[in-house]
């Protein structure tokens, strides 16, 4: 059973969205209502919006073995009816009436069929649909319960949205699979998490802009860094969280923050250990069932382990998506001999630790004969006093293939420094041939619905 919480429902706290609640019961039964509802149909969707009733209807449709897409709810026309073009639902779920009452279905579908769709954010093209099967949800669930020593003890706390992998299948399903709870904040702040913290949360799930801003958060206040100095962990994902963040964090309320590496097509593929190092920079070690292996420009296998030889991750094991719908194509290109292709670039350490160093199409830079990850620079700067948040590009360069433009915005009440002055920081920090040439100042940083930088517009 993919939702084995579910199974024996009883009165205790299954998720909570802001000031709005249901038990296990409570959810059990709504969601079979929906259940009813849908059974029959080919898949439906949902849009996503922060609330009970987006929980209920994803519940109810995995309940009754018909994938569902949740729809970013500010998806904008074009995005919207493409969409909705692509995967063509036979309903849309979003008139759930959390009062109607059904029975959980006692049939469990099988675990290759298809749970959930989640586009992509389409930063090559129009977004793509990633077929998730419910062998993927409920191995890598359980594989990152392992791996947190996650039990049905815990509740999450997240203020993620509910339309792709972070904060749906790991924010909330994630407890639903183990019999906790999920307690989803409605909007991100330091405060709510520091109250559902307080109360009954044990675990928080974020994203480096969140931890940033908690970082300042906490050291203004010791009340609230009292609160956070119970958490069991604070798991940070979807991008790297700078080293400097991390130390902040550690000295205003004593915890050392998580981090883990996963995709829409995959899942999470490897993850910081609760009984493990916690190493900034890095993403821990492959999960269960996980495979993963670098490999180079011509595709072979690098079986080095220096922390320093840059290859591309590529991932094998029942995490993986199914197909990209309506695009066999595309899925085929994917793969390389059962081996999916993240297109992610990273080093490996002796001791097996994954540290990401950015894209192969975009934060590959090769400039004066070596390869260069755009991550490991946008780390190092970010460690700098004066950096709230980078990126680092490649442009052409008649002497070096590429020269490294670092992209800064300036933390509040701190001087700009001049470029020197971080080519300078860079070069201590890592070596003289990865400090960036060009720097340029922005108040902010273009980013996707997701909260990602979008480096293409940085260069248009």
């Amino acid at each position: 059973m993919l939702l084995t919480g579910l199974r024996d429902p009883d009165q205790r706290e299954a998720i909570r969205v802001g000031e709005d609640a249901l038990t296990y019961a409570q959810l059990a039964s709504a969601a079979g209502a929906v259940c009813a509802r849908v059974r029959g149909a080919a898949r439906v969707a949902v849009v996503a919006e922060t609330r009970l009733e987006t929980v209920v209807a994803v519940v109810g449709a995995l309940a009754a073995g018909v994938p569902i897409v949740p729809i970013n709810p500010k998806a904008g026309e074009r995005e919207l009816e493409h969409i909705l073009t692509d995967y063509a639902p036979d309903l849309v779920l979003d008139d759930v009436d959390l009062t109607q009452t059904g029975d959980w279905p006692t049939a469990e579908p099988d675990e290759a069929a298809p749970a959930i769709v989640v586009y992509t954010s389409g930063t090559t093209g129009p977004p793509k649909g990633v077929v998730l099967p419910r062998r993927a949800l409920a191995g890598n669930l359980d594989a990152l319960a392992e791996a947190w020593a996650w039990t049905g003890d815990d509740v999450v706390a997240h203020g993620l949205p509910l339309f792709h992998v972070h904060g749906l299948i790991l924010g909330t399903l994630g407890p639903l699979r183990l019999g906790g709870g999920s307690w989803h904040l409605g909007r991100f702040s330091s405060g709510a998490a520091a109250e559902a913290l307080r109360g009954r949360a044990t675990m928080l799930f974020g994203v480096p802009t969140m931890y940033h801003r908690l970082a300042a958060d906490l050291e203004a206040d010791a009340e609230l860094a009292s609160a956070f100095s119970g958490a069991r962990l604070l798991v940070s994902g979807s991008a790297a969280l700078p080293a400097a963040d991390h130390a902040r964090i550690r000295a205003a309320c004593g915890q050392e923050v998580v981090e883990r590496y996963g995709m829409s097509e995959t899942l999470m593929n490897t993850a910081i250990r609760a009984d493990g190092e916690r190493r900034p920079g890095t993403v821990g070690v492959p999960l269960d069932g996980v495979s993963v292996r670098l490999v180079d420009d011509a595709g072979e296998e690098l079986d080095v382990w220096d922390d320093e030889t840059v290859g591309e991750i590529q991932v094998r094991g029942n995490n993986l998506f199914l197909e990209y719908l309506n695009r066999p194509d595309a899925t085929e290109e994917a793969f390389r001999d059962g081996w999916f292709a993240t297109g992610d670039v990273a080093t490996r350490s002796a001791d097996g630790y994954i540290r990401i160093v950015g894209r192969r199409a975009t934060d590959l830079i090769k400039s004066g004969g070596y390869k260069i990850g755009a991550g490991e620079i946008e780390n190092a700067l970010n460690e700098h006093a004066a950096v709230a948040e980078s990126a680092v590009t490649g442009e052409p360069d008649d002497d070096l293939g590429e020269r490294i433009v670092a992209w800064v915005v300036v933390e509040d009440g701190h001087e700009r420094p001049s470029p020197q002055e971080l080519a300078d920081h860079v070069a201590r920090l890592l070596t003289p041939h990865k400090r960036p040439r060009d720097v340029r100042y922005l108040d902010a940083l273009p980013r996707n619905a997701m909260g990602k930088v979008t480096k293409k517009a940085l260069r248009a």
